[in-house]
């Protein structure tokens, strides 16, 4: 059962004139508001992206088919997965963009190689995840450096800054988002503040039980694309 959620946070958002009937299925993107409450352990990719489903469908964007953005590490017989292979081909909007229709921080990024600056060019503008942009399906900004605590801008991934798995023996994904005690994940910052700023690979968590988690700065959340 979904936590019970707080009204979306809109103070300062001003629709522009003209601005379309509130759409939710227009949103594309968001973070999770809540995490699944069990650390590292989100039932693997499937739990995950049931999560995702039943987050959007809560608020009117279950229309779409919803994948968390997470990258599995190769075990013997499995494969490994990349997080941006499994999100779709873009573009992609925030709630914003689907209730006001507004233009500014509404785009969060045209593709995959926007999103993950595969280019120079592509690198050095950058995408469109910010705080102010990267909000949960709700519409609230995540609480990051500088807010009142708790401080939650640590956003599960498991993948290193291009969206793709890591390949080497340590353990970046909480046993492939199956453990909530052993192991660690990669994370990255929603506010993009610290350790290298990156949205999707600034950190390791210190370990994948839920307290640990919360120690460092996040709560078990991670993003949610719409991939079609």
């Amino acid at each position: 059962m979904l936590a019970q959620q707080n009204a979306p946070n809109t103070q300062g958002v001003t629709p522009p004139p003209g601005s379309p009937t509130p759409t939710p299925a227009r949103m594309t993107f968001f973070v999770t508001s809540v995490g699944l409450g069990k650390g590292g352990d989100l039932g693997g990719l499937a739990g995950a992206d049931a999560h995702c489903q039943a987050l959007a469908a809560a608020v009117g964007a279950g229309g779409h088919t919803w994948h968390a953005y997470l990258s599995t590490q190769a075990r013997p017989g499995q494969p490994a997965v990349n997080a941006r292979d499994r999100i779709g081909t873009g573009p992609w909007f925030n709630w914003s963009f689907a209730q006001l229709g507004a233009p500014q921080n509404a785009i969060i990024s045209a593709d995959l190689a926007e999103l993950h600056g595969d280019t120079l060019v592509q690198a050095q503008r950058g995408s469109n995840l910010f705080k102010q942009s990267t909000r949960n399906e709700r519409g609230q900004v995540i609480h990051g450096i500088g807010d009142t605590p708790p401080i939650q801008h640590e956003i599960l991934t498991g993948s290193k800054w291009d969206g793709r798995a890591y390949m080497d023996n340590a353990d970046h994904t909480c046993n492939n988002w199956t453990s909530s005690s052993t192991g660690s994940a990669q994370v990255g910052h929603s506010d993009r503040i610290g350790n290298g700023s990156s949205w999707n690979s600034s950190n390791a968590t210190k370990g994948c039980s839920q307290a640990a988690l919360e120690s460092s700065g996040g709560a078990g959340l991670f993003y949610c694309f719409a991939i079609n």
